[in-house]
C-alpha cells in the first residue's frame, strides 16, 4: 500500500492515501475506526427512528433533526467504503467515476449540513422571539420546500464543477492526499485548465459555508437580544437551554473545517498523517457527535432513546 514510483497506474485509476508510514500498524487503526463508523451508523439511524415512530417528536425542531442525521449517516457512508478498505488490506486504489462521484457526495453533504443547521437557527430564531406564530411560520408544507431548496442548493449547484473533474487530463502522480476523494485533491492532479473550477468552487464555499455561517451567527445574536429582554431569569435560562445542543452541532461542524483550511494552508511543514488525520476528523467528527450531543441534551430524544433500549413501548 506504500506510493512506490513503480506503481502502475490506468489512466484513470488513483492510489488512495491511508496513514503513511503507519501501514504496519493498520490493523490497530481499523479497529477504533470501525467503531466510529459502526457508532455513526448506530447513531444516526437510532435518532432516524426515534423521530420516524414517536408522535410527539414530529415537530418542526425535530424535522430538521431527521435531516440533519440522514446527511451524517449518508456522510458516514459514502467514505466508509475507501477509509475501511485501505485499513483493512481490501483496497488500495479507486477509479476516476468512483473518485469523482465520492467527491461529489462529501461535498454535496458538507453543503447539505451547513444548510441544515442554518434551518435549525432559523428554526430556534422563530420559537424563542415569535413563540407565538411558530406553527404558523413552519407549517408541514412549508418545511418540505424548505428541505428541497436544501437538497436543490447543496447538490444541483457543484454539478458543473464536478462534472469537469471527468474530461480533465491527470498527467501528475496519481496519489490522492486523503482515504477519500475531494475535489481540490483532483484539481492538483489535473494539468488542464482549472481555473473555472477553483473561482466557481471558492464561489460555492462563500455562498454556503461562510453566508451560511455568518446567518447562523445573525440569528443568535438576535436570539440572544430577545433572551435578556425576558424579565424571569428562569425563563431566560431555559430559552438558552433550547439552543445548546445546536451551538454545539454548529461547533462540531465549523472547527473541523476551520482547523483542516489552516492545516492545508499554513501547514505544509507538518506530517503527511496530520493531514490524513485532520481529513478524517473533518469527515467523522460531525456525524458521530451530533447523534450524542442531541441524545445527551435533547430531554425528549434522551428518554425517548431510554425507553427504546430499555424494551418499553409507552
Amino acid at each position: 500500500m506504500s506510493t512506490q514510483p513503480g506503481h502502475n497506474f490506468s489512466a484513470s485509476t488513483f492510489l488512495l492515501t491511508g496513514f503513511p508510514g503507519l501501514e504496519q500498524s493498520y490493523v490497530w487503526i481499523a479497529i477504533p475506526f470501525s467503531f466510529i463508523y459502526a457508532m455513526v451508523l448506530l447513531g444516526n439511524c437510532t435518532i432516524l427512528h426515534v423521530i420516524r415512530t414517536e408522535q410527539s417528536l414530529h415537530e418542526p425542531m425535530f424535522y430538521f433533526l431527521a435531516m440533519l442525521a440522514l446527511t451524517d449517516l449518508c456522510m458516514g457512508l459514502s467514505t466508509m467504503h475507501t477509509v475501511l478498505g485501505i485499513l483493512w488490506g481490501l483496497i488500495s486504489e479507486i477509479s476516476l467515476d468512483v473518485c469523482i462521484g465520492q467527491s461529489y457526495f462529501i461535498h454535496g453533504l458538507s453543503f447539505m449540513e451547513s444548510s441544515v443547521l442554518l434551518a435549525m437557527s432559523f428554526d430556534r430564531y422563530i420559537a424563542i422571539c415569535n413563540p407565538l406564530r411558530y406553527s404558523s411560520i413552519l407549517t408541514a408544507a412549508r418545511i418540505i420546500k424548505i428541505g428541497v431548496a436544501i437538497i436543490i442548493r447543496s447538490f444541483l449547484f457543484i454539478t458543473p464543477a464536478i462534472i469537469r473533474l471527468k474530461f480533465f487530463h491527470y498527467c501528475r502522480p496519481h496519489v490522492l492526499s486523503h482515504s477519500f476523494c475531494l475535489h481540490q485533491d483532483l484539481l492538483r492532479l489535473s494539468c488542464s485548465d482549472i481555473h473555472f473550477n477553483s473561482f466557481y468552487a471558492l464561489g460555492l464555499v462563500i455562498c454556503t459555508l461562510l453566508l451560511d455561517s455568518v446567518l447562523i451567527l445573525a440569528s443568535y445574536v438576535l436570539i440572544l437580544k430577545s433572551v435578556l429582554a425576558i424579565a424571569s431569569r428562569d425563563e431566560r435560562v431555559k430559552s438558552f437551554q433550547t439552543c445548546v445542543s445546536h451551538i454545539c452541532a454548529v461547533l462540531v461542524f465549523y472547527i473541523p473545517i476551520i482547523s483542516l483550511t489552516m492545516v492545508h494552508r499554513f501547514g505544509k511543514h507538518l506530517s503527511p498523517v496530520v493531514h490524513v488525520l485532520m481529513g478524517n476528523v473533518y469527515i467523522l467528527l460531525p456525524p458521530l457527535m451530533n447523534p450524542i450531543i442531541y441524545s445527551v441534551k435533547t430531554q425528549q430524544i434522551r428518554s425517548r432513546i431510554q425507553r427504546l433500549f430499555s424494551g418499553q413501548r409507552y
